[in-house]
């Protein structure tokens, strides 16, 4: 279905519902605005960005020195990885997105943010499951190293607001343990949220790492004039 003010650019059957990009005239602002649809849950607007930009922004932040080597979980529009690729300390970025959709979509310049991304030498898109790689000690790509300097996670909704039940134990002690055994002695792990810190899942975090500060950043909401809120959540390896 497509007209001047909206359009379905692509829809298709996967294991996890149907997976549809949609572009949209926002009346209001008078701007294109692009949507990734799951089923019936939204899993990204380009709409609202900033909490995705500062996912990648404050987990780099906690490193020093240069030559990064960076995996993110999770494609979406890509405004993560965009963010990433903009720190000129970064040396390689894996994005491992389990939708092979979704890296089709980039990779046929179909979003806004496509040509940036996969014009980068340094970022290599992965199509796996991430959280299967964590579990099962695997390679984030065919040529990625071994341990990474930061790992930035979009993937559920929430640490209880989960797109499948098999990424619970990610969540878990043991998960973050496993993910930990992927950083280098001084890297980062960066969790985006949708909604307000947790204090049970920072204290499962630092059973495993030095600390875990929980940042809430908010943004401007131009339907409704108000603002809106994420969490991002950062924790240092124990050295």
């Amino acid at each position: 279905m497509q007209s001047a003010r909206f359009e379905v650019i692509d829809s298709r059957p996967t294991a996890m519902g149907e997976l549809s990009l949609r572009r949209r005239l926002e009346p209001t602002l008078q701007v294109d605005v692009y949507e990734v649809k799951l089923g019936d849950e939204f899993l990204m607007s380009s709409l609202f960005t900033g909490s995705e930009v500062e996912l990648a922004r404050l987990g780099l932040a906690e490193l020093a020195g240069s030559e990064l080597d960076v995996v993110v979980g999770g494609l979406g529009l890509g405004y993560t990885a965009r963010a990433v690729l903009e720190d000129s300390r970064v040396r390689s970025l894996y994005v491992v997105e389990a939708l092979s959709e979704v890296i089709e979509w980039h990779q046929d310049q179909r979003l806004p943010l496509a040509a940036e991304v996969t014009s980068d030498p340094r970022c290599h898109l992965v199509n796996g499951d991430f959280f299967a790689m964590v579990a099962g000690r695997s390679t984030f790509g065919p040529r990625a190293p071994d341990r990474c300097h930061a790992v930035l996670v979009d993937i559920d909704h929430t640490p209880r607001h989960l797109l499948h039940a098999s990424h619970g134990p990610f969540y878990e002690p043991e998960g973050i343990r496993r993910l930990a055994g992927r950083l280098h002695p001084d890297g980062v792990f960066a969790l985006w949220s949708d909604a307000p810190p947790d204090d049970d899942y920072v204290a499962a975090v630092e059973q495993v790492f030095a600390s875990c500060d929980a940042h809430v950043v908010t943004f401007p909401n131009p339907l409704t004039g108000g603002e809106g809120s994420s969490t991002v959540y950062v924790a240092k390896h124990r050295q």
